[in-house]
């Protein structure tokens, strides 16, 4: 008997779900609009909304006045802000509340005299608004993605202040606090992890290792799915991450009876259905 057991938080989160349904509104008001990058890291959920005539903004030069940009869900630096709202288009402002809970708190730090280290991804764009709010106020920090560049990043200060990206490991975020608590004078933590990261990646660690097979779907550019994929594959190495149903191969499946499933927090409901109505139909699960 075949038993698909799907990840209670699994899909999107508050954050997405906000951002998704202004510009599906945008689209289904205005017929155009524009997005200032992906507005989440989903090519599906980007491609429904391009047929809803939400483009992603290429070159600023295609903007008109009057038009309407975007912000996405990861933000933006506020030089990016300044220069949009400076061309007289109309700005909607997708942000999500927790990332601009981490620009809040790295200004605070900034003020209060805190050397800033952010835990998260160099180059992914939610970081690079938090740099944003960093360089405005005129703050000194580094970006740490693993145990390597908090030895060699993380220069010798007196005061240092740590915040995260929103989707970072909860693992490596206490592993990184306990370095720098040894390392300097005064440290002061923000744990800017949303809760929706949280949750789905101890839904996961609960969930893989009960199960013969472990699917994890999201876009592959997701770093929350990424690292909900990590999680699992190492404790289940029968895990594959998977952006759509059509990936699935049936190997995978053979022999196996126990399945659990789970998605990054910009998967929609209609993707995770379509993939587990798939494995159904490979295990030969008739419908009711």
């Amino acid at each position: 008997m075949v038993n698909i057991k799907v990840a209670q938080t699994a899909g999107f989160c508050f954050g997405v779900r906000i951002a998704v349904d202004m510009a599906k509104k945008a689209g289904e008001q205005l017929g155009h609009a524009y997005t200032n990058g992906p507005i989440i890291h989903n090519k599906q959920v980007v491609s429904y909304l391009e047929n809803l005539g939400v483009k992603e903004l290429k070159d600023y030069s295609e903007l008109k006045p009057g038009e309407t940009v975007i912000i996405r869900s990861h933000g933006v630096p506020p030089e990016t802000e300044r220069k949009l709202r400076s061309m007289n288009v109309n700005v909607l402002d997708a942000t999500c509340p927790f990332v601009k809970k981490v620009h809040d708190k790295v200004r605070q730090l900034v003020e209060e005299g805190y050397f800033v280290v952010i835990i998260g991804e160099e180059g992914h764009p939610e970081v690079i608004g938090t740099l944003g709010h960093l360089k405005e106020v005129n703050g000194q920090g580094v970006v740490v993605e693993n145990f390597e560049d908090l030895v060699k990043k993380v220069p010798k200060r007196n005061k240092i202040g740590v915040v995260a990206q929103t989707t970072q490991s909860e693992d490596f975020f206490r592993e990184a606090v306990g370095y720098l608590a040894e390392n300097t004078e005064e440290l002061k933590v923000f744990n800017t992890i949303c809760d929706a990261t949280s949750v789905r990646q101890e839904e996961v660690k609960k969930l893989a290792p009960t199960v013969d097979v472990m699917i994890i779907i999201g876009g592959k550019h997701s770093g929350n799915t990424q690292r909900l994929y990590q999680i699992s594959k190492a404790l289940n190495p029968n895990t594959y991450h998977i952006e759509t149903a059509q990936e699935l191969q049936e190997s995978w499946f053979e022999g196996k009876e126990n399945i659990g499933v789970s998605a990054g927090a910009s998967t929609p409901d209609w993707i995770i259905n379509e993939v587990v109505e798939k494995i159904k139909e490979i295990k030969g699960v008739k419908h009711e």
